[in-house]
């Protein structure tokens, strides 16, 4: 059995459909870890969830923010934006099973050695306090009360961790650690603005994984998110969103025995331009 972790597919499943045939994905022996951010912006999300739903236990994905967004769109709470590309998920005849079948992936996965999550952490958790935290937010999702995360996720404070947050705020900085991150400061304090490649940002700010003193340097991760980082190995994290959206590339990495990289290139000029 192979283990292979994948990048934002964004909707882009043509070249999704590649990568497979690339690595000879077996779905009856291999399994797929999905770094989230599954739909929007690329033009076939309604059929990348269809598909990645089918593979039922040979797929694992963790939730992006571009997932809970199209979450909160399908809830009424948000409107969707110029750039959204998920009216087809909307519009189709099994909305309300996709829709609940992502609601139910989680923030975070752990096996065979490997954190899986989509953006990052802040460096006061370990590895144990995200599990824990992840499960916080991912019950509030998987209970009656969901539509009231949506209503409150929005927004870039509190920007510091701490036990002591309650309720919203401390669901919505989980929320935003997992999904958004991608600038600290050594104190901790997020940054959301910041988008760019490391040695563009501001000089108080560094990549979340590079935080002195990061509680879960101990253990390895595997994140998406953050496109302009592109591939990176180090540090304990391997990011590999690597821009398919942007006409960059989609990423497999093989995460059983030695670690290799696979790849497939997206169609010439992508499917959006950055901003």
């Amino acid at each position: 059995m192979a283990i292979y972790a994948i990048g934002d597919v964004q909707g882009c499943f043509a070249e999704l459909q590649r990568l497979l045939e690339r690595i000879r994905f077996d779905p009856a022996a291999d399994r797929l870890w999905f770094t989230g951010d599954l739909v929007n912006r690329g033009p076939q999300s309604l059929e990348t969830l269809r598909f990645i739903r089918s593979l039922g236990d040979g797929a694992v994905s963790v939730l992006g923010n571009h997932d809970l967004h199209l979450l909160a769109v399908a809830h009424g709470v948000s409107s969707t934006k110029r750039k959204d590309t998920f009216a087809d998920v909307l519009c189709a005849p099994d909305r309300d099973i996709l829709l609940a079948w992502l609601r139910h992936r989680p923030l975070l996965h752990r096996e065979n050695g490997f954190y899986l999550i989509h953006a990052g952490l802040p460096p006061q958790w370990s590895a144990e306090d995200a599990e824990r935290h992840a499960g916080e937010v991912e019950d509030c999702l998987r209970g009656e009360g969901f539509v009231e995360l949506f209503r409150h996720m929005y927004g870039d404070q509190p920007d510091l961790w701490s036990e002591t947050l309650q309720a919203w705020e401390r669901l919505r900085f989980i929320t935003n650690c997992f999904t958004r991150v991608r600038y600290c400061d050594r104190y901790g304090h997020t940054d959301f603005k910041e988008k760019g490649a490391p040695g563009t940002q501001p000089p108080h700010l560094m990549p979340w994984f590079k935080v002195p003193g990061r509680k879960s340097t101990d253990a390895r991760f595997v994140f998406g998110h953050w496109s302009t980082l592109g591939f990176y190995a180090g540090d304990g994290v391997y990011s590999i969103d690597t821009g398919c959206l942007w006409g960059g590339e989609l990423t497999a990495l093989r995460l059983d025995g030695e670690l290799r990289r696979f790849f497939v290139s997206c169609r010439e000029g992508g499917y959006q331009e950055p901003s």
